[in-house]
């Protein structure tokens, strides 16, 4: 038995082993009227994924197949489907369900419903586990599935379909362009997105890191200079200076925040999309009293919000820095091992999805 009734994919059955993936069959949930099927040609490799199988954000639902950003030729539409015909290349980010009814869903903030549904390892209301884009197919819901402009590249647009949107998100409702200083703190595969959207929104834009050799990609990728927290003393020049900081770190827990938040214009913002496994590191309610400063955070973005940054990524011609590896027992060993290492620059995707799958 294969499609439509059972999908294959790379599947991890354990934390303790969380690199070591097997093929096993996948049972999809049930297609529904505005369901899609995507037979998948790329997939991004996400920090997320690697913070799921190694328990670093809970027990995962086991067996799982990981990857939700994912790239493919949409076989199948359901019959209510308006937006997707077969045949389109579509795009399906993190997350793959959503009610559509509540006040959070009809106000474009779909990504914060609460009876959301995540690409993988998440139940849906009939119980099934979600399963990733690891896989031979995926099966979506319309409202989920995006399609991807002629001009970007599957292996381009795959990260974009959840670190792209991450990014872009906050950026745009923090009314990001002409006139607004913007810092991207962490210059990893979130942040150098970050870094690509806002210079393109028109923002000044500056990347904080404490890794000094990502200088070079950090002006390439649009930051205006360059700012090494390795320095010493390093916030004291920048105080009072950045409408926004998006922290795309993963390792915030080791911060001084005080130290970034007095970089801060007056009711500037630090903005988490960065989400380590450890708690956020203490700090004083005073700390942001000096500038009338404030800490927030978001999660993914909204159906409108993935149209609009690939239009934007379509005209502007904008490219993501990625590596590709074939999708395969040793290619998804590798790559969730190099991005839990931080050996990327700055994002997998995995390709040649074809051979691992041949058609039977």
């Amino acid at each position: 038995m294969g499609y439509p009734d059972t999908f294959e994919g790379f599947m991890i059955h354990s934390e303790k082993n969380w690199s070591e993936f097997k093929k096993d069959k996948i049972k999809p949930k049930k297609f529904e009227d505005r369901d899609i099927d995507i037979k998948i040609e790329a997939c991004g490799v996400c920090g997320s994924d690697v913070h799921t199988i190694t328990g670093g954000w809970g027990e995962p639902s086991l067996p799982l197949c990981v990857g939700h950003e994912i790239i493919g030729k949409a076989v199948k539409v359901g019959d209510k489907v308006t937006t997707v015909k077969v045949g389109d290349r579509v795009g399906v980010g993190a997350q793959i369900w959503a009610c559509l009814e509540c006040k959070n869903c009809k106000s474009d903030n779909e990504n914060y419903c609460p009876h959301q549904v995540d690409t993988y390892n998440a139940p849906y209301p009939d119980g099934t586990i979600s399963q990733g884009g690891y896989a031979n197919y995926v099966r979506a819901h319309e409202y989920f599935t995006f399609k991807i402009p002629d001009n970007i590249p599957s292996e381009m647009a795959a990260p974009m379909m959840c670190a792209g949107l991450t990014t872009w998100s906050p950026l745009v409702r923090a009314h990001t362009g002409p006139g607004k200083k913007v810092a991207i703190l962490g210059i990893g595969g979130l942040g150098h997105f970050g870094l690509l959207w806002a210079s393109a929104l028109g923002a000044e834009t500056y990347a904080i890191s404490h890794t000094a050799n990502k200088k070079e990609d950090a002006l390439k990728l649009g930051a205006k200079e360059f700012i090494c927290t390795q320095d010493k003393d390093w916030a004291k020049k920048w105080a009072f200076t950045f409408d926004f900081i998006l922290n795309s770190a993963d390792m915030t827990h080791e911060f001084n925040l005080s130290d970034y938040m007095s970089t801060l214009a007056v009711n500037g913002v630090f903005h988490n999309v960065g989400l380590p496994d450890k708690p956020l590191p203490q700090i004083m309610a005073q700390d942001f009293a000096p500038n009338g400063a404030a800490i927030s955070g978001s999660h993914i973005g909204s159906r409108p919000e993935m149209v609009s940054m690939l239009k934007l990524a379509s005209e502007k011609g904008i490219k993501p820095m990625i590596e590709t590896l074939d999708v395969s027992e040793k290619g998804c060993k590798e790559a969730v091992e190099r991005v839990k290492a931080n050996e990327v620059r700055y994002r997998f995707a995995l390709v040649n999805f074809d051979k691992a799958f041949p058609e039977r």
